[in-house]
């Protein structure tokens, strides 16, 4: 297995998936608050088989999601991190078959959103991107209405660049060049 990078910020400590785990994102998983976005809960089992890719992603690609942890208690918060979902989509001209292999994505149980942990969170992750692929886009994907993290994707360096419909869903797509070093 390959080892995980571990992230930490002033608050979080994001790191590899363990089995651990699995009970804490069912419960975030199915947390309406959570994937009111998505248009549905998630069960066990799709946890499960989350869990699993996103393990499974480092293994097979050198990355993929971490587990988003509070850093003062080691409290599983969420998830969130850069994979290739390989999603069955029509993305917008400007997204490259390349792009889509970096679309990055997170996920804080309710309890923990309006605190500025996701901001946190993935300011660390794209911290880690702009490093790990070379300054090559990462892209993502939000639900319209779904005003918090339009606003963490804006505070982290996302613009806009199109639309897509991915299951019955009109989605907004946002891109974010690598920060000058």
């Amino acid at each position: 297995m390959v080892d995980v990078p571990v992230l930490e910020t002033a608050r979080l400590k994001l790191r590899g998936h363990c089995l651990a785990d699995f009970d804490a994102a069912v419960e975030i998983w199915s947390d309406e608050v959570v994937t009111r976005f998505l248009g549905r809960n998630f069960t066990p089992e799709e946890s499960w088989s989350r869990l699993l890719r996103y393990v499974g992603h480092w293994d097979l690609l050198g990355y993929g999601f971490w587990a988003i942890t509070d850093k003062a208690s080691g409290r599983f918060i969420g998830e969130g991190g850069i994979c290739d979902f390989r999603r069955d989509i029509t993305w917008p001209d400007c997204v490259s078959g390349d792009d889509a292999t970096r679309e990055i994505g997170w996920a804080l149980g309710g309890a923990y959103h309006g605190q500025g942990l996701a901001t946190e969170a993935v300011q660390a992750m794209t911290n880690w991107a702009d490093r790990h692929f070379g300054g090559r886009r990462t892209i993502c994907i939000i639900n319209p209405s779904n005003q918090p993290s339009l606003r963490v994707a804006e505070k982290c360096g996302y613009g806009e660049i199109g639309s897509a419909r991915y299951k019955d869903n009109d989605l907004k797509v946002f891109g974010r060049t690598a920060m000058a070093r």
